[in-house]
């Protein structure tokens, strides 16, 4: 009979380093990066500051923290005009908003056009629409001036139109290309069952396309809204009453031709410009993180 005594297994040793103690990488990158986020979020911080700080103050402390506190720059710089600047604000909601409205609707009708319909030098005019984002928007503005002044448009009833016709006309290639390629990801499979089905393109296009987009069109919405709430050089080439003016261009009116400027009531209203910004990112964050890190397809 023979008895099988049971061995011990060898004590395992772990090896030399794996107790140690994580080292001061960690730590190392975390000061990096607090110091690049303070070096980018400094100006912000500076802004918020001087916008409650005296005149005398701005000039002579050109630190973070106000050594007296002046929140009436708030409100003189509310009602520093003949015209409200709540009334810059509406304006400048107003056409942002139009502009995300024509940005979305005509853009992504646009870049079905050119990703899934066949039609006769479709390549060619993809390839020209790519080439104007290659035009400075400088050189672009003054034939539009001209075309808009003949037109009528410019100074009208309503003076928003040359900002927004051009919206709602596909003219901002870089969106148009934006829905191309993430339409060019939806499979073609799905456009052959709907036309098995008895859709046609308009149909394929509701039913298909434009719910599979909404990543792509959240996309186009952030940014249009943000290049428009801060765009100055079109809207003063455009806008030349008061009345009319929006947040950007209404800020230079701080500064008059004598060379003196309100600049804390200034800053003060540059601090309220920038909430409609951080809320309209923040209620569609979300949503754009969705768009970045998926496909459009699920399942």
């Amino acid at each position: 009979m023979v008895t099988v005594t049971p061995t011990s297994a060898a004590p395992t040793t772990a090896p030399p380093n794996a107790r140690r103690r994580p080292g001061g990488r960690p730590v190392l990158r975390l000061l990096i990066l607090v110091a690049i986020v303070a070096v980018v979020l400094y100006p912000l911080f500076w802004m918020i500051g001087t916008s409650v700080k005296s005149q005398e103050e701005i000039v002579n402390n050109l630190g973070l923290l106000p050594e007296r506190f002046t929140p009436g720059n708030y409100t003189a710089g509310w009602s520093n005009f003949d015209v409200s600047f709540g009334r810059f604000f509406l304006n400048s909601a107003m056409v942002s908003l139009l502009t995300v409205v024509g940005n979305g609707l005509s853009c992504l009708l646009a870049a079905y056009a050119f990703a899934r319909l066949r039609f006769r030098l479709r390549g060619m005019w993809f390839a020209v629409m790519i080439g104007t984002l290659l035009l400075p928007q400088h050189v672009l503005i003054v034939p539009q001036y001209i075309l808009f002044r003949t037109l009528g448009l410019v100074g009208g009833d309503w003076p928003y139109l040359p900002l927004l016709i051009p919206q709602f006309l596909a003219t901002e290639a870089f969106f148009v290309f934006l829905m191309v390629q993430f339409m060019r990801g939806v499979p073609r499979e799905l456009d052959e069952a709907a036309r098995i089905d008895g859709a046609g393109p308009y149909g394929i296009f509701r039913h298909i396309i434009l719910p599979l987009s909404r990543p792509a069109l959240v996309t186009t919405a952030i940014f249009s809204f943000i290049w428009t709430w801060n765009d100055f050089f079109r809207q003063l080439v455009f806008l030349s009453q008061l009345e009319d003016y929006t947040v950007p261009v209404a800020l230079t009116l701080f500064i008059d031709s004598t060379s003196q400027s309100a600049v804390g009531p200034m800053f003060a209203m540059s601090v309220l410009s920038l909430l409609p910004v951080f809320l309209f990112f923040v209620a569609f964050q979300r949503m754009l993180v969705e768009g970045i890190n998926t496909s459009g397809i699920k399942g």
